[in-house]
């Protein structure tokens, strides 16, 4: 069974990013780790006040009654949504949102994060901002973003796009496999710069090897890369954008504050951001 691993800070954005993890776990019939972390004040050992555990315990405890009385709350979003069957468990760790949720990975076998992100100008803060950002860095699994406007939907149609590299195609293999289970089809992007060194041999290979999958390829020959995806998403109606993370640099280029003007108009689709070092068992 496939784990997810959902960071919640009880907000509007993860309320909202919560729907989204519970229709991938039904899909990928997994079960969801609910995470909130919370850091301690954190005192010099040398000037350690005497009363300092007693702080820590209460903390804790304040903390621990907070998640608690939410819990209820997901409960009952996972009810109204008819996956109430959706395995649920819950962890409570102190510590920096990243670490913890490096140390959730390992600890728990998680399979993907699903995290949310707030609004158009969230989309920068995703790939850029000291939060989600990081944690797209710092770890090797698929991370689903969820604008805070992206109300779910059943997904027709996923976007992928690729640079035709050995590691894009496992990628999209896990693509494919979350869309036969959702009846969805895959449209790939490849967009081919004067730069590119990708071989039609290659091209031809990658359309045998997927030739029994759901997936449509698309090549364009155009030197605009970020603005293509973007009317790509816009033309083929896309639900999810999928992307290999080659370089952190190039989210940044992408959501800009220019292009994430344009894409605006499209701001409620989430993006599922697969590392090229994505583990997918």
């Amino acid at each position: 069974m496939k784990k997810i691993l959902f960071p919640t800070d009880f907000s509007e954005v993860a309320t909202n990013a919560f729907v989204h993890a519970l229709h991938l776990a039904d899909v990928v019939d997994g079960e969801l780790v609910l995470l909130h972390t919370f850091q301690l004040p954190i005192v010099d050992s040398q000037f350690t006040p005497d009363n300092y555990y007693m702080i820590y315990e209460s903390l804790q405890l304040a903390e621990f009654d907070a998640f608690k009385d939410e819990i209820p709350k997901l409960r009952a979003i996972a009810e109204k949504e008819g996956l109430a069957k959706v395995k649920i468990t819950h962890r409570l760790m102190d510590g920096d949102l990243v670490t913890t949720i490096q140390n959730a990975i390992k600890e728990e076998n998680i399979n993907f994060v699903v995290m949310g992100t707030a609004g158009a100008t969230g989309w920068e803060t995703f790939f850029v901002g000291t939060n989600t950002g990081s944690v797209l860095s710092a770890v090797s699994v698929p991370v689903l973003s969820v604008p805070v406007t992206a109300t779910y939907h059943k997904i027709k149609t996923i976007g992928f796009t690729t640079k035709f590299r050995e590691k894009d195609k496992k990628a999209l293999e896990l693509v494919c496999s979350i869309a036969k289970k959702t009846k969805a089809q895959v449209k790939c992007l490849y967009v081919k710069t004067n730069q590119s060194d990708v071989k039609p041999e290659t091209i031809k290979e990658w359309e045998t090897h997927f030739a029994n999958e759901p997936v449509q390829f698309t090549i364009l020959p155009l030197e605009d890369v970020q603005g293509t995806i973007i009317d790509f998403v816009s033309q083929k109606s896309i639900d999810v954008l999928a992307m290999v993370t080659y370089k952190r640099n190039f989210f940044v280029e992408l959501f800009s504050p220019s292009l994430t003007r344009k894409f605006s108009d499209y701001s409620e689709i989430p993006i599922l951001a697969l590392q090229s070092d994505t583990t997918l068992a």
